[in-house]
């Protein structure tokens, strides 16, 4: 395979959600995975709804996921290509206005309907004369642009479906250009597709429909340029079985950013749901790419459940060396010689990045112990051995406090638990007793403070 180039192309008319990350996130892993190109292209022809604020705000939540665009490219700043393939088409008579409205439309579809007939534009327009067009602009109103499309059946072989069909007879001619002028998705992405470059076009497969007309498109506007391949994966949807949008704001990423899941969860069960790869966390997008295979991804819809984030995002932390959090646990001001042990000791029991504060503050600061029994406590004091510390001092400690005081068990550990650390669990207090060091660990069994 030569050098894939692949787009990820959101209308920024809102924040994506999880079923548009997992489009981006399948672009981006396959290009990864290839030594390829990833573009992120704003389909944002749609002056009315589309924004500069959501556009920024689709480049933080991808940014968020790891998913940084080699390059970035709004259809805004791209009408030109689009007016002179559109007067192109016009010549060639494969695009023709159309003055019906939107009611009379239906109306037509309607009858067809009752009629036991396909729900088809019935090409109504191309008996209308030149004055008789002139006659109906006279009167108001405006016409929208249909692509003439050819008979036959297009094909081609999908890299998730296998060999694909559609009968271009059974569609409609597709509108490509609005009654005031502004495009529609088709035009512009075909062009950008051509201009581009783009090798291989994967997205979702509501989209499969569109492969017939964007085939023909092609042909029509550069006849000799190679086609895309395309991949149409299964579509994600909720729990519940519901369908995703970003106008519901169902599971948005900016959300579950804000509930503090790890990003390299959400990634890896965005792009393993759905597929014939076991869930699991990986340290980085990486990683994730050298195991992404088109080929194992289902025909049938995948169930992406937020509550298995949990989870995930708990492995993901532990899976994370120092190295990978260093700049995170920086921003929290957990820096110094008890930084890189402490993230060792404490990462297999963290729910959420920000819980290593907790154990930061047991290594580092004062607590609230809990004292369940004062004279246990001051014997266990009394027995507590001098500094320096390392792994074995707990067990060694532990050993002489059962022989000391005869107890063993939970009765013997607990106490020493929640007054050292103020938690009923959390990290091995073998790996975690040399951070909190004599000092502290002293004053907590007595009741000084620390």
């Amino acid at each position: 395979m030569t050098s894939p180039i692949v787009r990820f192309a959101p209308s920024p008319t809102g924040r994506i959600h999880i079923g548009n990350a997992r489009v981006a996130l399948f672009n981006f892993l396959f290009a990864a995975a290839n030594l390829g190109r990833f573009a992120l292209r704003f389909d944002d022809t749609d002056f009315a709804r589309s924004s500069e604020e959501f556009a920024r705000g689709i480049e933080i939540d991808l940014a968020w996921l790891g998913v940084v665009p080699d390059a970035v490219f709004r259809q805004s700043e791209r009408v030109a290509l689009y007016e002179d393939a559109a007067d192109r088409l016009r010549r060639s008579g494969r695009l023709y206005p159309c003055y019906e409205t939107q009611e009379e439309l239906d109306k037509r579809r309607k009858m067809q309907q009752a009629r036991g007939l396909p729900p088809v534009y019935d090409r109504a327009a191309l008996r209308l004369s030149a004055s008789d067009g002139a006659a109906l602009e006279a009167e108001g109103r405006q016409p929208h642009w249909r692509f003439m499309l050819e008979p036959g059946v297009a094909e081609w072989n999908d890299l998730v479906r296998g060999p694909a069909h559609i009968d271009c007879s059974a569609l409609s001619d597709p509108v490509l250009i609005r009654e005031d002028g502004s495009f529609l998705y088709t035009l512009p992405s075909v062009v950008d597709d051509i201009d581009m470059g783009i090798t291989h076009v994967i997205r979702g497969e509501d989209h499969v429909t569109n492969t017939a007309v964007q085939l023909q498109l092609i042909r029509a506007l550069a006849p000799h340029a190679p086609t895309p391949i395309f991949a149409h994966h299964n579509l994600l949807i909720g729990a519940g079985g519901e369908a995703l949008s970003k106008r519901t704001g169902s599971l948005s990423i900016a959300s579950l950013r804000e509930e503090g899941y790890e990003p390299l969860a959400v990634a890896a069960l965005a792009t393993l749901t759905g597929s014939s790869d076991n869930v699991h966390a990986v340290r980085s997008l990486g990683e994730l790419a050298q195991s992404f295979n088109l080929s194992h991804v289902s025909r049938n819809p995948a169930r992406f459940d937020p509550a298995d984030l949990e989870t995930l995002t708990h492995r993901t932390l532990a899976l994370y060396e120092y190295d990978d959090v260093r700049e995170r646990l920086e921003a929290l001001t957990i820096v110094g010689r008890k930084a890189e042990p402490l993230w060792r000791v404490a990462r297999g029991n963290l729910a959420r990045f920000d819980d290593i504060l907790t154990w930061w503050r047991v290594v580092d600061a004062e607590i609230e112990p809990v004292r369940e029994d004062d004279s246990f406590l001051k014997d266990a004091a009394q027995l507590l051995p001098s500094e320096p510390w390392d792994e074995t001092t707990w067990a060694a400690w532990t050993s002489d406090i059962k022989t000391a005081t005869g107890r063993k068990g939970k009765a013997l550990f607990h106490p020493l638990r929640v007054a050292l650390t103020g938690a009923e669990s959390g990290p091995e207090l073998a790996a975690l007793l040399p951070l909190i060091g004599h000092a502290k660990a002293l004053a907590r069994l007595v009741g000084t403070g620390a």
